[in-house]
């Protein structure tokens, strides 16, 4: 059997052949690697895009919690400014009327020198409130105050003794509350002139608020320092 021999130029076509193929395949496969790689890069980038995002996302919330919150301040402080201005009205109106009532009583009380009314009594141009019932000192100030008054300042010996004379264990306008040992009246001026029982003030379990005494028997030497936070009657002063 004669052997059959591909001619030359025939393996020349079959090796052209497959080297294009091969080169063909070599360039898709270069084209699908540089597609990867720039698919890989968008998607890198699309995931820091996202992590941004998500970053200024939480931004934004903690920013709205934490202006929710001074909003919710604000308007509780508005709303407690409010309450205050509220009661403060109400104040001064109770403060307007009861000087109107004071003024009202003023004549009687300086040209009888008797009980004016609602418990208020005339002495050297001032009119004095004497309490029927007992309160902390803070709690007697702020009725003082409500009055259109304030707890007594005691300026004189004669004041002194008329206030001795009222019969009263009361508080009376003098406190060391704020520094310990200086003694100061409700108007903010330093005590100069005091009228303390012997030994007093002692200090005896922090008893930083002063009171007169009726049951001592010299009247100039009638306060004694007590603890704030006990009630007793209260003499009110208002100068008129």
């Amino acid at each position: 059997m004669t052997s059959m021999r591909v001619p030359l130029f025939t393996e020349l076509g079959l090796y052209l052949v497959g080297s294009l193929m091969i080169y063909q395949l070599q360039t898709r496969y270069n084209n699908l690697t540089d597609e990867r790689d720039q698919l890989q890069t968008r998607y890198n980038n699309l995931t820091r895009e996202r992590d941004q995002l998500q970053t200024r996302y939480n931004n934004l919330t903690d920013e709205r919690d934490q202006l929710q919150t001074r909003y919710n301040n604000l308007t509780r402080e508005r709303d407690q400014l409010q309450t205050r201005y509220n009661n403060l009205t109400k104040e001064k109106g109770h403060i307007q009327a009861n000087k109107i009532n004071i003024s009202q009583c003023v004549h009687l009380c300086s040209s009888t020198g008797q009980y004016c009314q609602e418990g208020w009594r005339y002495f050297d141009s001032s009119l004095y409130f004497l309490s029927t019932e007992k309160k902390t000192w803070e709690e007697s100030r702020q009725d003082c105050l409500e009055r259109g008054a304030d707890l007594v300042i005691i300026n004189s010996r004669e004041e002194q003794t008329f206030v001795f004379n009222l019969h009263l264990r009361a508080w009376i306008g003098l406190t060391d509350s704020v520094t310990e040992g200086t003694w100061k009246w409700v108007d903010g001026t330093s005590l100069t002139t005091g009228y303390w029982s012997a030994g007093q003030p002692d200090d005896r379990g922090q008893e930083d608020c002063a009171e007169i005494y009726f049951s001592k028997d010299d009247p100039v030497t009638t306060w004694n320092d007590d603890k704030c936070g006990t009630n007793h009657n209260w003499i009110c002063e208002n100068v008129v």
